[in-house]
């Protein structure tokens, strides 16, 4: 039950009742009006624009139309107060009734509550994380993790079907730098000295793949050349490091639908026959591209490549996809694994990158683009930088990995679903700071803390109403005399339960799952400030002697916490009932 809509149905009728008496224009374009919170909470309930946006193409000032459509509204009973203000914005005051069958929708839809049907089941892949096999997942990993996994939860709890996919990059040099790091620790199994010289993985998560080689080969591939182990260390090795992944990202809660690979597109033809579509709409072509910003033009070597015209599509210049010695550039397997998506038939894609690959978003959206003759759209997500804090310190990297902290050690520390609302408690493309003291204590200042706090607060209250002998069951709390909901402490949480379809909704539609942290922190705090509020006003606690007064209030507590674990649901993370 999205309230805001409704009431937006509302204003919308209402519009075409004007029309059809002669008050406004008919034919008039209507999908800009909008109902929305005021940005004043003691101006209304809600507000619309409709007046302002309508008074140009109508030719009429937006105050003559605002006390016309106030007058209109007034007339359902769902309406309190219609008041004109400014220039033409139209505040509205909601009947108490409205807000009570608010909390009664989410007693009886539980934490399917804010579920809706706008993604109207359209195909949606999701992809993320695609770490290079190469080693452990690193803490950068995790947060580019727990936002793609959100946003899959949440696209899937707003009506689109669903795809999480991981890209296993590994077609490229760095598997081969593993093979020749694993080879290494193959040699240390064998009990020789590894040489790990520069440009190898260092990290001692390769010494079980050595001990694991030596298994299965003994000492065969000893002493051997190069090209007669590389296929099968690498193969070897990077099946272990997915392996481990694997278990990091179930570690956190994350699962995967499909794992695709980079090397099974080379010598299948798919590389070929994306260049060849491309190349078949005029958008590949010999060529040599302009010098590079701060490159003289005596350090630049012009060389013919072979180019996709991407600035057809919104690019800034066009992309080199095979080098002048026939190889493909890193960008032409990238092309072919997004046509392979736009084959597949999803109707939306969706790319969760690292920043250091911001260079990538305007040639991967125009390919797509091209690929799919633009109906498909791509959202590039970039994800920025976690800095780790302990004891007021920057936080050590970690001797196993090598060079940086692994997911692993983050979640061993602070535990998967203080990590997940952490690393969501910041929208994705802005710095983020990770103190494991702060995430663990307990205090208003850790958004964790107070979610669920809130929750345990609620559980709490309903366990002493039941000690009392008060029943505190959905079905009963529902059918409570909810009237008794009259403070303006507790309309404004009913007010704010409100809120979450719709907040659900824009989240989803503009794949912004940090949306559904920030609700949850301040719906809690709403709660929080309530409860405190009946340490002076007896009135407003929660357990009163009337046991029908208690049911009402245990009512509305019982709605904040259907919302709070309905929202963790969506970020990956356990309510919890009990404080400790």
């Amino acid at each position: 039950m999205n309230l805001f809509s409704d009431i937006r149905d509302l204003v919308i009728a209402s519009l075409g009742e004007m029309a059809g008496e002669g008050t406004l224009p008919k034919g008039l374009d209507l999908t800009a009006v909008a109902v929305e919170p005021p940005r004043d909470a003691a101006h209304g309930d809600m507000a619309t624009n409709a007046a302002m946006v309508l008074a140009k193409p109508a030719g009429l000032q937006p105050r003559v139309i605002a006390e016309a459509l106030a007058a209109k509204l007034m007339a359902d009973p769902r309406i309190d107060g219609a008041d004109v203000a400014g220039p033409g914005f139209l505040n509205l005051r909601l009947a108490p009734a409205l807000w009570h069958g608010l909390v009664r929708s989410a007693l009886m839809q539980g934490t399917d509550f804010g579920r809706s049907n706008i993604g109207a089941g359209l195909k949606v892949n999701v992809e993320f994380v695609s770490a290079n096999p190469t080693g452990p997942m690193h803490v950068g990993h995790t947060r580019g993790a727990v936002f793609g996994d959100a946003l899959a939860r949440l696209l899937a709890f707003s009506g689109w079907d669903v795809t999480r996919e991981y890209y296993i990059n590994d077609g490229g040099a760095q598997v081969d730098v593993l093979a020749r790091s694993a080879y290494e620790r193959y040699r240390q199994a064998l009990g020789l000295e590894p040489a790990i010289v520069e440009g190898l993985y260092p990290g001692d998560y390769l010494i079980p793949v050595g001990e694991a080689l030596k298994a299965k080969y003994g000492d065969s591939l000893l002493n051997q050349p190069e090209q007669v182990w590389l296929h099968d260390v690498r193969d070897f090795a990077t099946g272990m490091m997915m392996a481990m992944i694997r278990d990091d990202l179930k570690m956190l809660g994350v699962e995967m639908d499909v794992y695709s690979s980079e090397k099974a597109l080379y010598g299948t033809g798919e590389i070929e026959a994306a260049i060849q579509t491309l190349r078949d709409m005029d958008l590949i072509y010999e060529g040599t591209l302009e010098p590079p910003k701060g490159k003289e033009p005596e350090d630049w070597e012009p060389r013919v490549q072979t180019l996709f015209r991407s600035t057809a599509h919104g690019d800034d210049v066009d992309r080199p996809v095979q080098k002048s010695d026939g190889a493909w550039t890193y960008f032409a397997p990238d092309i072919a694994y997004h046509h392979n998506k736009v084959k597949r038939g999803f109707d939306q894609l969706i790319d969760i990158f690292g920043a250091d690959h911001g260079g990538y978003v305007k040639r991967m959206k125009a390919a797509v683009s091209a690929l799919s003759g633009g109906r498909v759209p791509l959202d590039i997500k970039l994800i920025q930088l976690v800095k780790l804090y302990k004891n007021g310190e920057p936080f050590k990297m970690s001797k196993r990995a090598g060079t940086f902290v692994t997911l692993r050690d983050v979640v061993e520390q602070a535990g998967a679903d203080v990590t997940r609302f952490v690393m969501l408690t910041r929208k994705n493309d802005a710095a983020l700071d990770f103190d494991f003291d702060k995430v663990l204590e307990q205090s208003k200042d850790n958004p964790v803390f107070y979610v669920q706090y809130a929750n345990a607060r609620v559980n709490s209250v309903m366990r002493r109403a039941r000690d009392a002998g008060v029943a505190v069951d959905d079905a009963t709390l529902a059918a409570a005399d909810l009237g008794h909901l009259g403070h303006e402490a507790e309309l404004t949480m009913a007010k704010k339960i409100a809120e979450w379809p719709r907040l659900v909704e824009i989240a989803a539609r503009n794949n912004e799952p940090h949306r559904v942290a920030f609700y949850l922190y301040e719906l809690a705090s709403d709660l929080h400030g309530l409860w405190n509020r009946g340490n002076d006003d007896a009135s407003l606690r929660f357990v009163q002697d009337d046991p029908g007064i208690t049911q009402a209030k245990i009512a509305l507590a019982r709605a904040v916490s259907v919302v709070i674990c309905a929202g963790l649901g969506i970020l990956g993370v356990t309510p919890v009932e009990e404080m400790r």
